[in-house]
């Protein structure tokens, strides 16, 4: 499949350096719910590498990865 985008000028040099840049947000948010799914997972501690997470950061990490699903569900996006 091939597909073109054009963009006109300057004034929209920011929607393109958006659109260019898609794969690098999917990554991010990737790495970002890999964080905190070994929060949720196995119990590993955000804040300090040498604890263990407790019970309320654990919830929140479960919390936030939740949020950040259904925000890309929203958008009909998804991280798989």
């Amino acid at each position: 499949m091939k597909v073109t985008l054009e963009f006109d000028g300057n004034e929209e040099q920011d929607d393109l350096q958006t659109a260019l840049d898609g794969y690098k947000w999917k990554s991010a948010m990737w790495e970002l719910d890999q964080l905190l799914r070994k929060t949720t997972k196995y119990g590993a501690s955000q804040l300090k590498d040498t604890e263990s997470a407790t019970g309320v950061e654990q919830d929140v990490a479960e919390a936030t990865r939740e949020s950040i699903r259904e925000i890309l569900s929203e958008w009909n996006l998804n991280l798989d």
